[in-house]
């Protein structure tokens, strides 16, 4: 039904983003809201919506390549909304698309709720039809706003565990961010997926 929404961002949680247009906000469920920490001006969201007896969800996207990647990884057995927008957090979607033209399933069951099972059939479904998505940088990602948030961090963490990684996965990752110089709540977050996916 929506192709996208432009509009400002009113609020920032560690799972989604509320986004107001024409008086209306509406919250979209996003695999890194922190991207729109510190802007003010309007922003193009592409959006996704699935409709379920009792709701109706937007999932949202900052660039439309983002989205027709999500949109294939749904269409998987065994991935839904939530674990496909936890799999497009980690910025490495090239890393990703690579996984699955080479059949690496060690690499695939790193991301939460995926299993050997969901791996594999994520290769069988998927392998040889991403080519679009690895030609060109189309997922390099804009430059980065400091949020300035003294709890930068404390966010960080928090959206980790929204998309599904658990406390145990969350603490191991927590000393090593901690070391780095102090970040903004989307490099801290970016940050986190790369450690978790090494």
């Amino acid at each position: 039904m929506f192709e996208y929404i432009y509009g400002v961002v009113t609020d920032i949680t560690p799972a989604y983003i509320v986004l107001e247009n024409q008086g209306i906000g509406y919250l979209i469920a996003m695999g890194n809201p922190y991207r729109y920490s510190g802007k003010k001006e309007k922003v193009k969201v592409y959006v996704h919506q699935v409709i379920r007896e009792d709701a109706h969800l937007l999932y949202g996207f900052e660039k439309r390549q983002d989205k027709e990647l999500f949109l294939k990884l749904i269409s998987v057995s065994g991935i839904g909304p939530k674990s496909g927008l936890a799999i497009m957090a980690n910025e490495d979607h090239s890393g990703m698309v690579a996984a699955i033209e080479a059949g690496n399933i060690n690499y695939l069951v790193k991301f939460p709720g995926v299993g050997k099972k969901t791996a594999q059939q994520m290769v069988l479904d998927l392998q040889g039809k991403l080519g679009a998505f690895v030609e060109g940088d189309l997922f390099a990602p804009e430059e980065e706003v400091p949020s300035g948030d003294a709890t930068a961090l404390t966010e960080a963490l928090a959206a980790l565990e929204a998309l599904g990684y658990s406390t145990k996965e969350i603490k191991r990752v927590e000393k090593a961010l901690k070391a780095l110089e102090e970040q903004s709540t989307d490099e801290y977050l970016r940050a986190g997926l790369k450690l978790l996916m090494k």
